[in-house]
């Protein structure tokens, strides 16, 4: 059930799709960014609402992905939890340019819904492609 929740997650990602990725959450559910992630994001979305609104502005920037890969699964020995290795990669539609993003995130996923995500993104992975 978990890689069916990852899997569908990646398709609706790819595919944009805002708020089916934020119907994938629990009403309850948190992200947590601990060292931040892209400049100007929250270091914390609590509840599904907060994080359809904020994936709303995330899926509106910029940005074509063309691919979004778990390359790493790792499992826990809480059954619930996973932790992913991820790639995403794509173009900067504004500037033209490509942008390769890895990211490490632990999630826990309850019932066939997302309750809590820790995401530990690379920084670097836009700054070449945005730009100054």
């Amino acid at each position: 059930m978990l890689t069916d929740v990852l899997a569908r997650r990646r398709e609706l990602i790819l595919g944009g799709n805002a708020d089916g990725f934020a119907d994938l959450f629990a009403a309850d559910a948190v992200i947590e960014m601990p060292f931040g992630g892209p400049p100007g994001a929250p270091t914390r979305l609590a509840g599904r609402e907060a994080i359809r609104a904020y994936s709303r502005q995330v899926m509106a920037a910029p940005l074509r992905l063309e691919e979004y890969e778990v390359t790493t699964l790792h499992r826990a020995a809480d059954p619930e939890v996973v932790i992913v290795e991820m790639r995403t990669s794509g173009v900067v539609t504004t500037t033209n340019r490509p942008f390769t993003a890895i990211a490490v995130q632990i999630l826990r996923i309850r019932d066939g819904r997302i309750v809590h995500v820790r995401d530990f993104p690379d920084p670097r992975g836009l700054q070449g492609a945005l730009g100054d």
